[in-house]
């Protein structure tokens, strides 16, 4: 499937597919790989609109490593949870070790 040819957001959600287990990403690394450096907060709306559609949003954090979309989760920490049992520690809401989990789409892709 040819990104070119998806709305935004569905190109969004197809980037977000690959994120490996064990992994994160940022919403700006997404958007910058899409050639929309200024719309992060726009890949943010994705992921807050991407229930039901087998996304891993919750692999997709803020720049330091924050879980600052973890309301559009159910339950009380269920992204936390969820990165957990990807191996990945989460303290205070911010991930640890950011460097050796983060996945840049820029050099993966």
């Amino acid at each position: 499937m040819k990104l070119e040819s998806l709305n935004f957001f569905d190109r969004v959600y197809e980037v977000a597919k690959l994120i490996p287990f064990g992994k994160v990403t940022s919403y700006g690394a997404i958007a910058n790989y899409l050639g929309a450096k200024r719309s992060a907060r726009m890949v943010g709306y994705a992921m807050n609109g991407s229930h039901g559609k087998e996304v891993p949003a919750h692999r997709v954090v803020n720049r330091k490593g924050l879980l600052t979309g973890k309301h559009h989760f159910d339950g009380t920490n269920l992204m936390q949870q969820l990165l957990e049992s990807e191996g990945i520690v989460v303290i205070d809401n911010h991930i640890q070790n950011l460097e050796k989990v983060f996945w840049d789409p820029m050099k993966e892709l």
